[in-house]
């Protein structure tokens, strides 16, 4: 992964077009190394969680250009390269798998999780975890030590309709349901990458099933299939 690294960083010093394209030998081969660590995902990821079902690379990979429509930043290239494997492919609305590499002026990124759980679903995580007595907590502290839970963008306050002195408040104001932590380059380009991968977000299957629990309820109540 280390050719995905260096082409990432030599991008984040020189996003522009002419640069890019000069360069899109080394894009397609950095490209081509992601998705076969994808596949080796997927594959290693159905051995625990076959719910996640047969998925393309279009389901689990982004394009590198950046959406510029309603950003100041107008630089054409995301600067980092994600991997997303969950049920139903990273459109479906069900938590997933996430891996990201990035240049050094973004991160290398290992999470599970949504950061954009609907209204709806939030509300239905919040009372699993209120009458839950702990077991969202348990079920968190049994993922790898290294998980962050992330807090980004949470509530000040309890949300409405559940009790302020909650044991578990903390994670009652919470809007992104999201286990996550960095690693550096080393981790990225030591061998075994995929198998390590599997592993870690293995011991975070609990925390995802948890929250895709949640996702079913919602589809259900609208009328939808699994």
């Amino acid at each position: 992964m280390k050719e995905v690294i260096d082409f990432l960083n030599e991008l984040s010093l020189n996003n522009d077009k002419v640069w890019f394209e000069a360069n899109r030998d080394r894009y397609n081969k950095a490209r081509a190394k992601v998705e076969a660590l994808t596949a080796e995902l997927i594959a290693g990821i159905r051995k625990f969680d076959d719910s996640i079902g047969p998925l393309q690379m279009r389901d689990c990979t982004y394009r590198i250009y950046r959406d510029l429509r309603f950003s100041p930043d107008k630089t054409p290239y995301k600067t980092h390269m994600g991997i997303y494997i969950t049920r139903g492919g990273k459109k479906s609305g069900y938590s997933g798998y996430y891996f990201q590499i990035g240049s050094a002026s973004a991160s290398n990124l290992i999470a599970v999780g949504d950061i954009c759980c609907e209204p709806k679903v939030l509300k239905v995580i919040r009372e699993d975890i209120q009458n839950g007595e702990g077991d969202f907590r348990r079920i968190i502290a049994s993922a790898d030590p290294r998980f962050m839970v992330d807090t980004d963008g949470a509530a000040k306050r309890v949300p409405m309709g559940f009790p302020a002195d909650s044991p578990d408040a903390e994670l009652l104001k919470l809007r992104h349901y999201c286990l996550y932590f960095t690693v550096n380059d080393r981790f990225v380009t030591s061998r075994g990458l995929a198998s390590r991968l599997v592993d870690i977000f293995h011991s975070g299957k609990p925390f995802l099933d948890y929250i895709n629990r949640a996702v079913d309820y919602v589809r259900e109540e609208k009328g939808f299939t699994k």
